[in-house]
């Protein structure tokens, strides 16, 4: 949600920032502005719409002598969107420009002192107030003024400040929203994600909550919340901007789909040893961990929860521990039975997803050991958690998660299967073969990547269609719900995820001729129970595409189209599953003509409630 960039160097400011706005559009937005140091003040431009009509208006108001400047993606939550709620937000004088991430809970009451004492606001936005209370407080620095202005802040935020007496200066700081400032030679950067900084670094450091970041071209200093000098780490992007460009193909999303061998081969091939056992040691994550472990939660939102539902089976069934899954947004509200007999396992592409940061320090205040599963290097969630595993998946764009919710299944088997080591559920010859089998899945995957043609005429027969339904039972339905969001937030289809067993107990009074009812069975002892489902929306007129990777013979009246997949171990299935399944999803939203990689109302990283 949002995206801040600021520059300070030898260069040009416009280009960097427009650049660096234009790889933080994933994260969603439906505003976006530029605040410049100039020779004669500080020049705000800002607009609702995409990067492009700001880059317009940038150009027909003429050429910008800066070299430092500010920059800002908003995605609406206090004002509609529109030219005036758009950042960057100026005090009074036009003299300070700030741009902001996050909710400020306490604006109203700020908002209201500051009306008393003459200042008059020109937006709909929490935001704006901090610009006028860090003007309040700032007499020629902005260390101080920072400082003075964040004891007076209650709620998230990553704050980035320009004022026009220190051209070159940026001051920034941040609470539970990301922040990092890209180290170059002569010049620096901040922004909210590394993608905005690789045009001129890899370098970067990770500023932590409560601290503030005077950033000038040839310095970078870093201060605590009292004013004291603090040393922070250096660190290396290590993937190419090349993973965060489209490379020929017409949207991120379907070249993250084709990528998903590569990141699961990643994610897993360094984690399993010559022996074909699980190890996880580097991550501090072996026999210890799970020998005694009373129960498992898995906390999560959105497509990361429903791979953590794929986990619990594979937990359940391969270590025969108890787990319960969660959505965060509820777990950290629900007073939850968790201690330090527990593990609280969190799942994050960005690790910064606002309520499972909430509920992972939720569950370790109540004394359990956290796992975090996520894909952001130094992202907040694996700075938190007592253990952070890392899924290699590389950048991922798009808004829609494909292969780095394929690289959180793949860490869900790794992490079931030490567990099931670790307390001697399966017998080490049963943990090998599974490994083995975990070592094939990418090359697995990589061929069922040869529905893409299929599904692409399956999605040309139904993208018409505005009610979809998904069908499965057992790990198939965990993918079931997976491919119904997909389905919701890409092509804007109303869709159900239903366990089959549970269409007779209401949910079958929503067939009717011509519905589209994809269909997976691809767990073998669920075959049966799952084809007499199947039989039973197709006596309804329902249109059925079929996805198994069953051998029995199918009965042409059953169902419309049969999709053929791999045969892989039952708790593997989903991330098989998923993958014509994905390719439906994606091909439906082109032929409606959607915004594929920028869905209308979301973000990739959700950082506030």
């Amino acid at each position: 949600m949002c995206g801040i960039v600021g520059f300070t160097g030898n260069r040009a400011a416009v280009p960097v920032l427009i650049e660096g706005l234009t790889t933080l559009e994933y994260r969603g937005y439906d505003s976006a502005g530029v605040t410049l140091q100039t020779k004669d003040g500080i020049k705000t431009v800002k607009t609702k719409g995409r990067i492009k009509v700001l880059e317009d208006k940038i150009n027909e108001l003429g050429s910008f002598d800066a070299t430092c400047g500010i920059g800002h993606t908003r995605w609406a939550t206090h004002g509609a969107p529109s030219d005036r709620n758009s950042h960057p937000h100026e005090n009074m004088e036009g003299t300070i420009a700030l741009v902001h991430n996050g909710i400020i809970e306490n604006y109203l009451e700020l908002k209201t002192a500051l009306i008393a004492e003459g200042v008059e606001f020109k937006s709909d936005t929490d935001s704006e107030v901090v610009a006028h209370l860090f003007s309040k407080f700032y007499k020629g620095n902005g260390l101080e003024a920072m400082m003075e202005t964040c004891k007076h802040l209650r709620g998230s935020y990553a704050i980035a400040v320009t004022c026009s007496d220190n051209k070159d200066e940026m001051i920034c700081t941040r609470q539970d929203n990301p922040l990092i400032v890209g180290l170059g030679k002569g010049e620096n950067m901040i922004a909210s994600d590394i993608p905005a900084i690789m045009s001129i670094t890899k370098d970067f450091i990770v500023v932590g909550d409560n601290e503030i970041v005077r950033v000038k071209p040839d310095s970078v200093e870093v201060f605590d919340s009292e004013g004291n000098a603090i040393e922070k780490e250096v660190q290396t992007v290590n993937w190419d901007i090349q993973g965060a460009q489209k490379e020929g193909y017409d949207h991120f999303m379907i070249k993250e789909i084709m990528e998903q061998p590569k990141a699961v081969r990643n994610t897993i091939t360094s984690r399993i040893t010559d022996n074909d056992m699980p190890n996880l040691m580097e991550e501090g994550v072996g026999a210890d961990v799970f020998k005694n472990v009373r129960n498992i939660h898995i906390v999560a939102c959105g497509s990361a929860f429903y791979a953590g539902m794929a986990g619990k089976i594979a937990f359940e069934r391969l270590a025969r521990i108890p787990v319960v899954a969660n959505v965060a947004s509820e777990f950290r509200y629900s007073d939850p039975i968790i201690d330090e007999n527990d593990i609280c396992l969190v799942i994050s592409q960005s690790g910064e997803t606002a309520d499972t940061l909430a509920a992972m320090r939720e569950a370790k205040a109540r004394g359990a050991k956290t796992i975090a599963v996520v894909n952001v290097l130094a992202s907040s969630a694996a700075r938190e958690a007592d253990h952070v595993i890392y899924t290699w998946a590389g950048p991922e764009i798009a808004v829609a998660t494909t292969k780095a919710y394929s690289a959180q299944l793949s860490v869900m088997y790794l992490l079931a299967l030490t567990a099931a080591k670790a307390r001697g559920t399966l017998s080490d010859e049963q943990i090998a073969g599974y490994c083995r089998d975990l070592r094939d899945l990418p090359d697995m995957i990589e061929e069922t990547l040869g529905s893409r043609e299929t599904m692409e005429e399956l999605a040309k027969l139904y993208h018409e269609r505005n009610d979809s339904f998904f069908i499965g039972r057992g790990i198939d339905y965990m993918a079931c719900q997976e491919g119904s969001l997909k389905l919701k937030e890409i092509a804007y289809v109303h869709s159900e995820a239903y366990a089959g067993g549970e269409l007779k107990h209401g949910p079958i009074s929503l067939i009717e001729e011509g519905t589209p009812v994809v269909a997976l069975a691809c767990e073998e002892s669920l075959y049966e129970k799952q084809i007499s489902n199947i039989k039973s929306v197709k006596a309804r007129g329902a249109k059925v595409i079929l996805v198994t990777n069953g051998d029995f013979d199918i009965d042409p009246d059953m169902c419309d189209h049969v999709v053929k997949i791999a045969k892989c171990p039952f708790f593997m299935a989903a991330s098989l599953s998923i993958i014509p399944v994905q390719f439906y999803a994606y091909y439906v939203g082109v032929f409606r003509g959607c915004d594929i990689d920028k869905p209308r109302n979301l973000a990739k990283s959700v950082t506030v409630e």
